[in-house]
């Protein structure tokens, strides 16, 4: 999401980095080529405008032009009018209320409510600790029922089925009332769509609204629609009170205009970002460090945040164990578990999204750094014998000839990550011997360079 317009502001901006000094001319032809990356990327013209002209007033003042460093200045400028259009601090929300909290889902056919309902099912058990009933009011779509009633057995939510089906209204309240006997601390409820707003739709939602009376009126929205998700999300606020917008299949989309102008045309904030069909795949919205992340400077708290819930713990301290005791000590067996753990974090893409500077790298760079390559690596491994992945080193031309063949890869394949494997041991002894990390650090970027990067 957004690689085309962090590309071109990255650019536009880079330029004027290094400026000594920057003149009103300089700043205002920098913001015409943010404009038409904006524009390009697909966001709403009154949006483009606002954006610009308050950057533009802010950067032409002392706050710009004054500055002893007027390239990071006018780059602060950039980010933080970022922010504001993305919506400036984090909605959260409304848990804390008498249970059931009531989280109705509402927007057109195939936006990903049903999905969605089930990874915010996820989301609130695992991060919040709360008990989450589902029940589905969509009367019309023959499956959604069905699969809303899967998606709660596999993230292990309770989930209500109405021997009703012609009254989403009183589904609702049965739902409620459900809810309320179950003791549940948070009621979802989705709901039907449509392949567009009719009056009968909206007729429909209101009342099922006005039945239960959420806590949180959620518009799910696909963003690859650019500006039409957006002027479909102010078609529902003006039948419903939204509180929040989750944007769905967001790694489908490379421009991100509908982030940039959902918050500005409707008032209501993002929520929640929706990846792929993984019911994993939704992450909570910060302006602030998505903000960063466009403008290339990466996502480290979220990145960290990742680490901390889908890292092993018992492997990382087994890992970091090795460390220095050897380069027989770190196995293939070992290889392949870090390799899991960085797909588990959504892979190398999702990684380097999150990691400052990135931007920077060329393409055939990036083109290498692939996660087929990942799931190739563990493919060898896996076609390893026990004691293969424990001691590589006699690993010769028949056994290599048939990891290959097993992983239905090529020798040179299983040559490359043996390689790889071996520059991974040398590296772990050296950090585990004593002083050498600190020499280690110096030789990251910024004090020479990361040796084979």
């Amino acid at each position: 999401m957004f690689d085309q317009l962090s590309e071109r502001l990255t650019g536009s901006l880079e330029r004027l980095r290094g400026r000594g000094k920057l003149t009103e001319d300089n700043i205002r032809e920098a913001m015409r080529e943010v404009r038409v990356a904006l524009l390009e990327a697909d966001v709403a013209l009154p949006v483009v405008k606002d954006f610009v002209q308050q950057a533009t007033e802010r950067a032409v003042g002392q706050e710009v032009v004054g500055s002893l460093k007027p390239g990071q200045a006018l780059i602060k400028v950039v980010h933080e009018e970022l922010k504001r259009v993305l919506g400036g601090d984090q909605a959260e929300l409304r848990l804390d209320v008498a249970p059931p909290a009531v989280i109705l889902l509402a927007g057109l056919q195939g936006a990903g409510k049903t999905t969605t309902a089930g990874k915010l099912a996820k989301l609130l058990k695992e991060r919040h600790k709360k008990k989450v009933l589902l029940a589905s009011c969509d009367i019309y779509r023959p499956a959604a029922i069905d699969q809303l009633e899967t998606l709660a057995g596999q993230v292990d939510a309770e989930f209500y089925r109405s021997p009703r089906t012609d009254d989403a209204r009183a589904i609702a309240e049965e739902a409620l009332k459900q809810a309320k006997t179950q003791f549940a601390d948070v009621l979802i409820v989705d709901t039907a769509g449509r392949l567009a707003i009719d009056e009968a739709m909206m007729d429909e939602i209101k009342r099922v609204h006005a039945a239960i009376s959420p806590t949180d009126v959620l518009f799910v929205v696909d963003s690859m629609t650019g500006q039409d998700a957006a002027n479909t999300a102010k078609a529902f606020n003006e039948a419903l009170p939204l509180s929040g917008v989750v944007l769905t299949k967001t790694d489908g989309d490379a421009r991100g205009g509908a982030a940039l102008s959902v918050r500005q045309i409707t008032g209501a904030p993002i929520k929640f970002l929706g990846t792929g069909e993984k019911l994993d795949g939704l992450e909570p919205f910060y302006p602030d460090r998505l903000a960063s992340r466009i403008l290339g400077m990466g996502d480290v708290l979220s990145l960290v945040e990742e680490v901390e819930r889908k890292v092993d713990q018992k492997q990382a301290k087994k890992l970091a164990g090795k460390m220095g005791k050897g380069s027989r000590r770190f196995g293939m067996d070992d290889l392949r578990d870090q390799l899991m753990q960085m797909q588990n974090m959504g892979g190398l893409g999702s990684l380097m999204d999150k990691l400052p500077g990135m931007g920077q790298i060329p393409e055939a760079a990036k083109a290498q750094m692939d996660d087929r390559q990942t799931r190739r690596m563990i493919a060898i491994v896996n076609s390893m014998t026990p004691n293969e992945r424990r001691f590589p080193d006699i690993i010769r031309g028949s056994r290599k000839r048939r990891i290959a063949a097993g992983a239905g890869l090529q020798i040179q394949d299983v040559n490359r990550l043996i390689k790889q494997h071996k520059q991974m041991q040398k590296m772990m002894k050296k950090v585990g011997s004593k002083g050498a990390m600190s020499k280690l650090m110096k030789r990251l970027p910024g004090g020479g360079g990361f040796p084979g990067m």
